[in-house]
């Protein structure tokens, strides 16, 4: 198993990303609120769910240094090179059952889904190949994220002790302070914690988490 960076030394360390964006409108706002990175989620079967095309129109109007992520459940290779060769992607960000397309991209480039429901999934996670990230989120049966349930912070503070993690699952601007107080994590990751109805982001909820996240550990 591949070390990986641990635990971030301060706040200003902790990095957000904001998940499930669909309009360049929220993709400005979540910029304007100090998220180091956007996600665009291509499986279908989300109400976040956006088409390539215009998602690559959104990528193309943000401001540089801002992180984008292509978020797909158990997709092919061929579709994963098209998405690559629409627009600028900083990383592509893996759930499902089957992780096995991410072998054909460079681990720099790949996050990888870890849902912890105990210690069994926490060794599997562990065990998981090279990436840049571990995404860590919800155990719910038969969903690939967005329920809203949080993850096993207490696991997921294990995890994040050997790889990177991105800690997803039940944030919101209230509980997100917490989480990375007992987590460390190298990032968090939100969607509905951010909205104001279903798949609709709210730039003062946005705003919220942001400022919670970034000062948890001052």
């Amino acid at each position: 198993m591949a070390a990986t960076a641990r635990r971030p030394a301060s706040a200003a360390a902790v990095r957000v990303k904001i998940c499930g964006i669909r309009t360049l409108d929220e993709a400005l706002a979540a910029v304007d609120a100090g998220a180091d990175a956007l996600g665009f989620n291509f499986w279908p079967g989300t109400p976040r769910h956006v088409d390539l095309r215009a998602a690559a129109r959104i990528v193309a109007a943000l401001p540089p240094f801002v992180a984008t992520v292509a978020v797909w459940v158990d997709p092919g290779v061929e579709e994963l090179r098209r998405a690559l060769g629409a627009c600028r992607w900083s990383a592509l960000q893996f759930s499902g059952k089957d992780n096995a397309a991410a072998a054909a991209f460079p681990t720099d480039l790949v996050l990888l889904t870890a849902r912890l429901k105990d210690a069994r999934a926490l060794r599997a996670a562990g065990a998981l190949p090279r990436c840049a990230a571990l995404l860590v989120d919800a155990s719910v049966p038969g969903s690939y994220g967005g329920t809203g349930r949080l993850a096993r912070w207490d696991l997921a503070a294990k995890l994040a002790r050997k790889r990177r993690v991105v800690l997803a699952g039940g944030l919101n601007p209230d509980n997100v302070a917490g989480a990375v107080r007992a987590v460390r994590p190298y990032a968090v990751d939100v969607a509905s914690g951010v909205e104001s109805g279903p798949a609709k982001k709210d730039a003062a909820k946005m705003a919220a988490f942001v400022r919670a996240a970034k000062s948890a550990l001052l």
